[in-house]
Parts: structure tokens; sequence; C-alpha cells
């Protein structure tokens, strides 16, 4: 016991000293973090320097990634909003996964595969990795642009076909009886597992945290969260469901909760440490000396993997209604083979399914479709930037000279407001401009937000306020202000910062989240910017002094001169310790 313990520390503490040294250097380079832990894999491993010769140790842990991860994706993302995405998630997830496993499949028997054999191939390597797949787009803020969006309830479907292709294997290798029946089973038992946790975790959830949060114990807290995490999760392992869309379930429940904000923040730190030692499992599972042993095979089925996924994505999306770029991203996005094709794999040898040889080759070939994945997804966006350069855009855009508002086209615009950002404040604005009668054009990314607002005849253009070219379109030399209502600050940044060096006199106004980040707004040469947290404070503040019965005429200049006061002051708002001092 003491033995098995210490080589586990061992193994942990290999695990976090090259992490410590290697993902910096990645970041340094920007690179994704993912490269840096799939290199660490590489090296670590037992075909590497074998600091780690057992994988299968380490594997356990390594899942909790993948569970922690699908469990704050539920988290932001509501029920109401999982409903709104059905025709993609069940539609075209379907026709991606039956597609893709007849292509697949198809190429595995015409190279002397079995039949059965190249159906389970066909199936497991039609999924894609949800790990790394989400985990780069939400690195990059990009779950809710529609590459993302469509992308994601792709994945979401494949951890759904987990069921009926993990019992299949069995079957086809000849292991099972009374086929129909027992598969009805199985999905009868997913299904009623799935409904139980709903309907229980819909009614039991918010109390149970109601009376955790009532202690006001931290540690408490934390240990509800990974009580319900993982016992949702083990709950759909154990009726047959992948674990990871157990966490999900989860996640979508306390999505609905006061809860979530707090969930979130304490689940962080395990999602982000345990995923990261999920990608180096993935690295230290490809063994590079077979792959020189046979690198044309390898390199030719690799490449030929990933074009087939990408494809079939690709014309999937258009055929569902995406933008020509939006079905480009996604082709990429999906290329890659996924997790799941380990255990499948596995799984089929061990029944004598899939001789050992190929079996390994494909774990290999697997393997490295996901190392290269955050590569290849980084070619997909610049692919599709440059397609919407070249006006290969789908959704409506600047350059289509497609009216903005009554008797007024893009081309003609002059003094004209660019808002960009459509998303609350952005609409208010937009709002109070058009009862004014003032010309606006708004740019936004949100594709379904995009759609309601032209439904209602707004003059919103999809477009990456952050791009020169994108504002261009916008006549941004010809405008009377750019009013940045964006709550990305990164992309508020480089909106500013294209701007001032593209058109520096044009004034810009922008929204900020505190007064820190408005000084640096204005310091990178923002007219003016305005801190969320300030004016909150003062409308709250001003709303109550006219509940003690003030005149609106003694109020207003209260406000006013704490208000200057405010933006002069030298000293931090109350409740803001100095820079350099960590907050109590």
């Amino acid at each position: 016991m003491h033995t098995e313990t210490t080589h586990v520390m061992v193994d942990l503490f290999v695990f976090l000293i090259a992490a410590v040294v290697i993902v910096p250097i990645f970041h340094r380079l920007r690179a994704s973090p993912i490269l840096g832990y799939l290199a660490i894999g590489v090296a670590i491993g037992p075909h590497g320097f074998a600091l780690i010769a057992d994988v299968e140790s380490v594997a356990p842990l390594a899942e909790l990634g993948v569970v922690f991860l699908l469990f704050t994706i539920g988290l932001e993302l509501p029920l109401r909003r999982l409903w709104a995405m059905r025709r993609l998630v069940f539609g075209m997830g379907s026709a991606q996964v039956l597609s893709a496993a007849v292509m697949i499949g198809g190429v595995a028997y015409a190279w002397g595969n079995s039949v059965n054999a190249s159906v389970v191939l066909g199936l497991c390597l039609a999924l894609s990795s949800t790990a790394i797949v989400v985990q780069l787009l939400a690195e990059r803020g990009e779950l809710g642009t529609p590459a993302g969006h469509t992308g994601f309830s792709v994945l979401l479907f494949q951890d759904l076909a987990v069921v009926p292709i993990l019992f299949l294997v069995p079957v086809l290798a000849g292991d099972a009886e009374n086929v129909v029946v027992d598969l009805l089973i199985a999905l009868g038992t997913a299904a009623g597992a799935v409904l139980v946790i709903y309907v229980v975790g819909r009614r039991a959830l918010r109390p149970l945290f109601r009376v955790i949060a009532g202690t006001r114990s931290a540690e408490l807290f934390v240990a509800t969260t990974l009580l319900v995490t993982l016992g949702i999760a083990t709950l759909t392992g154990l009726a047959g469901l992948s674990m990871a869309l157990g966490a999900f379930l989860a996640g979508l429940l306390l999505a609905e909760t006061e809860f979530r904000h707090q969930v979130e923040t304490d689940i962080q730190p395990f999602k982000g440490l345990l995923l990261g030692l999920f990608f180096i499992t993935v690295g230290m599972s490809v063994d590079f000396a077979a792959v020189a042993d046979r690198a044309v095979w390898v390199i030719l089925s690799v490449v030929g993997l990933m074009v087939i996924k990408g494809i079939m994505a690709g014309v999937l999306a258009r055929l569902f209604g995406q933008p020509k770029t939006v079905a480009v991203q996604v082709g990429f996005l999906l290329s890659q083979s996924g997790e799941f094709a380990f255990i499948v794999v596995g799984v089929a040898m061990t029944l004598g399914l899939l001789p050992g040889d190929v079996g390994q080759f494909m774990i290999i070939v697997a393997g490295i479709t996901m190392m290269l994945t955050p590569i290849v997804v980084a070619v997909g966006r610049r692919t599709a930037a440059a397609m919407e350069r070249r006006g290969g855009l789908g959704v409506p855009r600047l350059s289509d000279d497609a009216h903005t508002g009554p008797d007024m086209a893009s081309a003609h615009l002059e003094d004209h407001i660019i808002l960009a950002g459509f998303g609350r404040v952005g609409q208010t604005i937009g709002r109070l401009l058009e009862a004014q009668k003032v010309p606006y054009i708004a740019l936004d990314l949100d594709a379904g937000r995009l759609g309601t607002c032209r439904a209602h005849g707004l003059p919103v253009f999809y477009g990456d306020a952050s791009r020169r070219d994108v504002l261009q379109h916008a006549r941004a030399d010809h405008a009377a202000c750019v009013v940045v209502t964006m709550d990305d600050p990164a992309r508020a940044a480089r909106t500013v910062a294209t701007m001032k060096q593209a058109w520096p006199r044009v004034p810009i106004l922008v929204r900020a989240r505190d007064r820190k980040h408005a000084a640096d707004l204005t310091a990178a040469g923002a007219a003016g910017a305005v801190p969320e947290t300030v004016e909150a404070s003062l409308q709250l503040a001003a709303q109550t002094m006219r509940l003690l019965g003030m005149p609106s005429e003694a109020v207003t200049p209260l406000i006013e001169t704490a208000r200057d006061d405010e933006y002069a002051a030298p000293t931090p708002i109350l409740g803001e310790p100095p820079e350099g001092h960590a907050k109590t």
C-alpha cells in the first residue's frame, strides 16, 4: 500500500514539474497550452524518457479532467438554450456520426478489415475529442460563436452516441445474445437514468445548496459541489452513459440556480489541473518508435482520417444553414479522432474483434490527430478569416450594401455611430440613437442574436470590431464616434488599439468593467470609458436617496459631484485594494 501511494505521488510530482517547466514556454510562444501538455506527455511517457511507465495508473484522474470540463460548460448553458440547439444536436449530430462512420468504415473494409471490425472502427473514429475542442474554444472565448455553437452541438450528440456504440462492440464480436432485447434494455436504462437525474436534480439541488450556503462554510460548499458533480457523473457511468455527459447534466441543472457563479469559481482549479493531466496522458499514448517504423502509412492514415471527417462536418454544416466560413471552421474543429477511440479499440482488441497490430496502429493514428488539433484549428480559423476578407462570409456583411435602416445604405453612411457589440448595453444605446434618428451600425459575433436583430430590421452585421477590415466596411473613417460595448476586455482593448492606429481622429467611447479597466482603456486612446461598477453604485445611491424622500433636485447635484470625485480620485474606490495588495 505504501509503495503504491509513493508511486502515485512520484508520478504527480513528475507531472507538476514538467507542467511548470514546459507550459510557460508554449505560453511565451503564444501557442495553445494544450500543445504544451501534449509535449509533456510525449517527453515523460513510456515512449519518451519513461519517467512514468504506467499510463493506466493516472488514467482515472485524467478522465476527471474531462468530467469537470463538461460540468463547467453545462453551467454556462441554460436548459432553454440547450433546447434551442436541438436541431443541431440531434439533426446535424446524428448525420455527422452516421456519415463519417460509413466513410471511415468503408475505407477500413477496403484495406482488408472484416465487416464487423470496419463497423467498429468507423463508429469510434467518427467521434471527435470533446475535451480538446471545447478547451480550445474556451481559451479564445469562441464557444458562443456560430462555429463554436455548431461544433459543441455535434460533440454533445457524440457523447449521447457512446451507449449504442459500446453495446455494439460485444455484439459484433459475437459475445452477446438477444441483441434487440439487450439494446432496448440498455437504451431504456440510460434514458431512465437521465430522466431521474433531471427530475430529482431540479427539485433537490437548489434546496441542498441553500442549506449548505446557510452554513457559511466555504469548505463545505466546495465539497458539496464536488459531491454533486462526481455523484451524477458516476450515476450516468453506471447507466452505461459517459461520465462526462452526467457532469454536463449536473452543470445544466445548477446553471438554473443562483449558486452557479460561486460553483464555477470553486470548480475551476480542479478542472484546469485535471484537464491538463488528461492532455498529458494523450501525449503519453503515442509511440513514435512505432510511428517511425510505419511512417508513410501513419501519415496517410492521419491525413485521410482528418480530411474525411473535416469535409463531412463542413458539408453538413452548410446543409444545416451555416455560412461558408462557419462551415470551414466546423470542419477543422471536428476533424480529429476522440478520446473515446482509445476505449472502444481497447475493448475490441480484448474481445478479439480487432487484431493487436491493427488496434495499436489505430490508437497511434487517433492520438496523433488529437495532438495536431490545436494547429489544425488555428489553420481553420485563418482560412475562414481569409475567406471573409474575400467576401465569402455567408451572413449579412457591410460590404453587401444591405440597408442598415430606413433609406440608409452602408456605402453612403456619414457621421454615423458604430456600436462594437450589440448585447444588452449595445441594444439600449441603439434604441436611444434610433429614437433620435441618429444613424448607426452595430457589429456583433453572435449569429443567433444577429438573425433576431435582422428580422426586426435593425442595422446589425456579423463582424469582429477589433479587425481593421471590418471597421473599414463600417466606414469607420466617416464615423462620428465608435462606442465599444462588448464585455470581452481583450477584444475591447484590441478595438481601441485598431481604431487609434487606423483612424486616430475618430473618438472612441468604451464600456469598462471597473475603474482600473477604464483607466487602461483611456490610456490606450479611448476618449471616454465608463466603468460599470462606478455607474451602478451611483445609480443605486441615487435611488436610495430618493426612496428616503430626498427630492430629485437635491439628489442630481450630489450624484454629479460624487461622479466627478470618483473619476478624478487618485485613491482606489472603496472595496478595491491598491495595486500590489491582495483582496481580503
